[in-house]
This record gives structure tokens, sequence and C-alpha cells, in this order.
């Protein structure tokens, strides 16, 4: 069995930041790609960000210069540090994980976290 645990969400002002944390944990042998998504109400949810085993990474545009994603492998662990926080940067963020359990990987996801972002 997997766990994946997001911590780090909250209320934050326009113009703040916010480090999102996700901790894989139980049966692992290895992860691949690790990636943060999110869904705002009524929209689906939508890539924001991924990085692979080697440390490569990619970006929605509307996050690019703002966000950075960063992991680390000893821990089973994939960050998110949102800077200059948009009010149109509100929504859920659920983080993934593509993880080899046996013979094959799957995907895995967080139960998701908040993110608000208003004045």
């Amino acid at each position: 069995q997997v766990r994946m645990v997001e911590t780090g969400g909250g209320l934050v002002q326009p113009g703040g930041s916010l480090r999102l944390s996700c901790a894989a944990s139980g049966n692992i042998f290895s992860i691949g790609q690790m990636g943060w998504y999110r869904q705002a109400p009524g929209n689906q949810r939508e890539l924001v960000a991924a990085i692979r085993t080697g440390g490569s990474s990619n970006y929605a545009d509307s996050v690019k210069g703002r966000f950075t994603i960063s992991r680390d492998n000893a821990k089973n662990t994939v960050y998110l540090q949102m800077n200059s926080l948009k009010p149109e940067d509100t929504a859920v963020y659920y983080c993934n994980a593509e993880i080899l359990r046996g013979y094959k990987y799957d995907v895995y996801w967080g139960q998701g976290t908040q993110v608000t972002v208003s004045s």
C-alpha cells in the first residue's frame, strides 16, 4: 500500500508565497516522474509542474518563472515552491507520482490541499 500525504496549503495574499510538500510512503521500490496538478471550481484538473528522476522539469506556461518544483529522492518527497501568487492560482493542488511496486509503475495521487490567494 502507498500513501501520498500533502502539506503546506493555506490562505495567502496576492504576491505572497507558499511551499507545498508531498511525501510518498509504503511499499515503494522506486519512483519515476512526480508532479503537481491543480483544479479550480468548474475547471478540469491541469498540470502545474512535473519533475523526472534525473531532475529535469516542465511547467505550465501560467506558472513559469513563479513556481519551482523539486524533489528529494531519499525522502520520496516532491515540493512546489510558489512565489508571486495570484488570485487565479486559487485551487486544490494535488501531487502525483509514478511508483514502482513489483513489476510495473502505477500512478498514485495525494488527497489534495487547498490554496487560496486572496486579500
